[in-house]
């Protein structure tokens, strides 16, 4: 159990632990579960007061493991920080629900040229142009070096000083409340970055084995109880003290977890429970490899509890179909029918074989009871752009046409629908994968590292953009004078338009899956939206698909408007339209 007095510790693997405040050094006294408080309390100490712990005849001093704040970086003293010195403005916000949002990923230190919180909240009322129902944050905790995606933490309960640390993420929320926006705050649990982490110098926070981004935290051995209880603890913080929405979990087929009840169906335990007691939804989102959707059915009826989660097969085919990539994992999504397989069932691998992995993967989806927005799906997001050799963008290799499509098929499937920044001008900015690693033996290990994953995917080596270059994080941030003219001024009008339409028709927040037909020598994919229809046509010719209102196009040759007779849609182009005998 965490003990509330000021300044305690868990570290049951110490002999000795001394408490280093400001100029003192204090002595802690250790209690019969591994924790230890001061012997003598310390009296009021002023917000922003360093301090730190010597384990045993040690003199370095750590940082604290529940920091809140490390404005020296992850190798220095934490500082005291009180969430509760802040005044919100939030009071009216009651929150909502994930149903029927459209949710933005964004990194903050590309975002914006500031690369800051603050400078975030300068552009909502963009993202409020776009319906934004959820902003969500990539990892902002305490990590080494100055640029990182934000994986590699260390110090979870503390927000990156250089992105202005916790009174910034609290001013940003506020921001967002106002805005009508809530905010979404992608964590990880599944490791801890190689940089900082002195977590298993205090206790047990690891275990036997590695994933592929770390060792194992530890779930399910000896001293996993306060393992659990500090995972729980920090994902109760953002959600309590920083007015959080909800959180995204990174990858968690990840955590290796035997314990009788699962870390994940804990944690929706007592998010349900903070939730009640604060009368306002909170969400859970699980990054999740498995396709099973027993993560996301509730618990009463025997699953994880968890509120939604990532679907990637859907932007795998979307992608392919667009593009005609076919590499790598994309292989086995190359007929157009993978993805009205995808639009009818959710997962296009429900007990498939998956090439890409050697293995049958996932299970069927009971699409009769499980409501479609429980999947996150994207035509783009931080890992499939960013895990590209040069971290290009669709918007590189697709004309305005098939940019539009993608858009149409992600905002107007029966699923959750998640932007990345700048897609929705067709930014010309990569974003790609980097790092500040001041150590060289780090840096080295993860430029080569890169290079290994890129081998599966037959990309060339020598388009690898090095992750230490500091032009490779630079050339990631977004240009946001260019939205205002030409091709991005005409794709992000189209993603305004989507938008509005969303709002303005039931049919497309309406989570029953829906019924796709394709014709897959003509290249030709409908999905069925009651009265409503998405027509694709990646065929060589045009296709007439009957007398309709046609309310979006992707082409400016077929305006918006009722048609006196059958609505021909070019070859590369889709239609979203409202059938008249409906």
């Amino acid at each position: 159990m965490t003990r509330t007095e000021p300044f305690a510790v868990w570290a049951p693997r110490a002999d000795r632990v001394r408490l280093s405040l400001g100029d003192d050094v204090l002595a802690m006294t250790r209690h019969d579960d591994g924790w230890w408080a001061p012997a003598e309390p310390p009296g009021v100490v002023p917000d922003g007061s360093r301090y730190g712990y010597l384990l045993d005849d040690d003199e370095q001093v750590l940082p604290d493991p529940r920091s809140r704040r490390q404005p020296d970086g992850v190798h220095e003293r934490s500082a005291t920080f009180d969430p509760s010195a802040h005044m919100w403005q939030d009071g009216g916000w009651t929150g909502r629900q994930l149903a029927g949002a459209i949710v933005y990923e964004l990194h903050v230190g590309t975002f914006t040229p500031e690369g800051t919180l603050d400078a975030v909240a300068s552009r909502l009322d963009h993202l409020a142009s776009l319906g934004v129902g959820f902003v969500e944050l990539m990892p902002v905790n305490a990590f080494n070096g100055v640029h990182n995606w934000g994986y590699d933490g260390v110090l979870w309960s503390a927000v990156h000083e250089a992105y202005g640390g916790p009174a910034a993420y609290q001013r940003l929320v506020d921001a967002c409340h106002r805005a009508g926006i809530g905010v979404i705050q992608d964590v990880v649990y599944n490791h801890l970055g190689p940089s900082g982490n002195y977590l298993p110098r205090f206790g047990p926070y690891l275990k036997q084995g590695r994933n592929t981004w770390g060792d194992l935290v530890n779930l399910d051995g000896e001293g996993s109880a306060e393992v659990r209880r500090y995972i729980l603890d920090n994902a109760v913080m953002w959600l309590r003290d920083l007015h959080v929405d909800g959180l995204r979990l990174d990858a968690v087929h990840a955590l290796v977890d035997d314990s009788e009840v699962h870390l994940l169906e804990e944690m929706a335990v007592e998010v349900a429970a903070l939730s009640a007691h604060q009368n306002r939804p909170l969400t859970l989102i699980a990054e999740s490899d498995l396709n099973d959707a027993r993560m996301v059915t509730p618990r009463e009826a025997g699953g994880r509890g968890i509120d939604a989660q990532w679907s990637d097969d859907f932007h795998h085919a979307v992608h392919v179909a667009l593009t005609g990539e076919t590499s790598g994992y994309y292989a086995d999504f190359a007929p157009l029918g993978a993805l009205a397989k995808v639009l009818d069932r959710g997962f296009f691998h429900d007990g498939t074989f998956s090439s890409f992995r050697g293995r049958d993967h996932g299970r069927p989806i009971d699409t009769d009871r499980l409501p479609a927005w429980r999947l996150v799906v994207c035509a783009q997001n931080h890992d499939q752009v960013g895990n590209r050799a040069r971290g290009d963008r669709t918007a590189e290799h697709l004309d305005d046409e098939r940019l539009l499509c993608a858009a149409l098929l992600t905002l107007c499937s029966p699923f959750t629908p998640m932007l990345f920044q700048g897609e929705e001008w067709a930014a010309s900015t990569p974003f790609a994968f980097f790092t500040s690693h001041p150590e060289p033996e780090l840096a080295t290990a993860t430029a080569e590292g890169r290079l290994a994953e890129f081998e599966q995917m037959g990309w060339d080596p020598d388009e690898v953009l090095d992750p230490q270059d500091p032009a490779t994080f630079t050339c990631s941030r977004l240009d946001w004078d260019e939205r205002l003219g030409g091709r991005h001024a005409r794709v992000l009008a189209g993603y305004q338009r989507l938008a509005a339409l969303r709002r303005a028709h039931p049919e497309l927040t309406d989570p029953a899956f829906g019924r796709a037909t394709v014709d897959e020598d003509a290249g030709q994919l409908t999905l069925d939206r009651g009265a409503l229809a998405v027509h694709l046509n990646l065929g060589a010719a045009p296709w007439s698909v009957g007398a309709a209102e046609v309310l979006f196009s992707t082409t400016d040759d077929l305006p918006a408007g009722a048609a006196t007779g059958p609505v021909d849609v070019p070859p590369g182009n889709a239609v979203l339209v409202r059938r008249l005998d409906a």
